[in-house]
């Protein structure tokens, strides 16, 4: 049974972050394009930190403002000293979480999941505490990857990119098809950012969103 779980976020550079946004009502220049990849990130680190089986939390991040933030907002920074890409990220705060705890189990949570639930990030905890191994949490479109989790011993092996739901399942991580709606919902387009905005979206975003409230 596992306790809890260490938890990486990686944090792309926010001027590259979330491209498919560029240009959208909400990130119609480049402040406004920085400003909402921002607040997915916020969202999706708040939510995190509140779940009961999140141990540790660490996002993985090189952008100065991306850093500065969240480092305010109370979270625990390191900078992608690999600066290689996702997966490299990942396997270098992997290292880390290791490096303090080899026990750990440790795991990569995706940075847009800006209508994430505490309580459903806790559920999934549980269901692959109860597996073991590794699993991974299918996105809303069944075909990505939003969560990959490693039992104590057992090494991370992220693969996310394109296709990640069926290169993890390939690798032999176990599939997380729970009832989490909040946690499948990751956003690259405007369309799913609407799909987040009808689950409920966290503060910063919905800021964004509506200014006015």
């Amino acid at each position: 049974m596992v306790a809890g779980v260490d938890l990486l976020v990686p944090v792309k550079p926010l001027r590259v972050a979330k491209s498919r946004l560029r240009g959208s009502r909400l990130a119609g220049d480049d402040r406004a394009h920085r400003d909402l990849a921002l607040a997915l990130v916020r969202d999706t680190v708040a939510a995190a930190r509140e779940a009961h089986l999140v141990r540790r939390l660490l996002a993985v991040c090189s952008d100065p403002q991306a850093m500065r933030v969240l480092r305010a907002d109370g979270a625990e920074v390191i900078p992608d000293d690999p600066d290689a890409g996702l997966n490299p990220a990942l396997r270098h705060g992997a290292g880390l979480l290791r490096a303090d705890d080899p026990a750990a189990a440790v795991g990569a949570l995706q940075s847009d999941l800006p209508a994430l639930r505490p309580a459903e990030l806790d559920a999934a905890l549980a269901a692959f505490a109860a597996l073991g191994g590794r699993a991974f949490c299918p996105d809303r479109a069944g075909t990505g990857s939003t969560m990959l989790l490693a039992a104590p011993g057992v090494e991370l092996d992220p693969r996310f990119g394109g296709g990640s739901a069926v290169a993890h399942s390939g690798s032999g991580a176990h599939r997380l098809d729970g009832p989490w709606p909040s946690l499948r919902c990751d956003v690259d387009t405007e369309a799913d950012l609407a799909v987040a905005a009808r689950l409920g979206l966290g503060r910063h975003t919905r800021r964004l969103l509506a200014p006015g409230e």
